[in-house]
């Protein structure tokens, strides 16, 4: 992709491309969003009646971008960005009581976003592969932002970042509301497209069209390397 020119809404159709971004490793962080094991986990679809099978189907595009796109290339990236000591930060949806009774409204809403993840149990953590080493901070978050309701700010504010590389899902949900949060807060963000997923591709390309050059800049991995030359 041409993060210049790709995911331009109407808002920015014939806009100058933007400038070259410099990004100083002391002032930037990588922030995986929400890749935990509860969205991640699959019923036997055997067991299941036709019209659960048909919704069991209607995720396998996510699951297959997880695994084979998302996941290894933000395990990757955490690799490299540990190689050049630059900050690594996670932020996963989880409650601190067992009933779920502090979780923001959205979170206690019926329906898919309905979900009670009490912070120690199992399907409340970041996947094996994305889980954070050493002294690397995890926020536990009852919003969909990872700046509201946490002390993300103060955090990144205390160790000096102003730049904050996005990964994670769902990108029209807790990447977006993140991803605002943050610019509103005059951080300067990025969204790597290629770590990133929403329920289906259509959503995902959307959201990133809404988000690309008012809230963040959308660019791919790769592009992202080549700009702070990581190799």
């Amino acid at each position: 992709m041409n993060w210049k020119t790709d995911y331009r809404s109407i808002y920015y159709d014939g806009a100058p491309e933007p400038e070259d971004l410099v990004l100083k490793p002391e002032e930037t962080a990588l922030l995986v969003i929400d890749i935990q094991n509860t969205y991640l986990q699959r019923s036997d679809r055997d067991s299941l009646s036709d019209e659960e099978k048909s919704r069991f189907d209607a995720w396998n595009p996510f699951h297959e971008r997880m695994h084979q796109q998302v996941i290894p290339r933000t395990q990757g990236l955490l690799n490299l960005f540990r190689s050049h000591d630059i900050e690594c930060l996670f932020a996963r949806i989880a409650c601190h009581t067992a009933d779920g009774r502090d979780r923001s409204l959205s979170q206690k809403m019926p329906g898919w976003n309905n979900l009670l993840l009490p912070k120690n149990d199992q399907p409340s953590q970041m996947v094996d592969t994305l889980a954070p080493q050493g002294d690397e901070i995890c926020v536990t978050k009852t919003t969909d932002s990872a700046l509201t309701g946490t002390n993300l700010r103060l955090i990144l504010n205390n160790i000096g970042i102003k730049n904050v590389i996005c990964c994670g899902i769902f990108t029209d949900q807790c990447i977006s509301s993140t991803v605002r949060s943050l610019a509103d807060e005059s951080f300067s963000v990025i969204v790597l497209e290629d770590c990133c997923a929403a329920g289906s591709l259509e959503l995902h390309e959307k959201e990133l069209e809404i988000l690309n050059m008012i809230y963040c800049h959308v660019m791919s991995s790769a592009e992202l390397k080549v700009m702070m030359g990581l190799n």
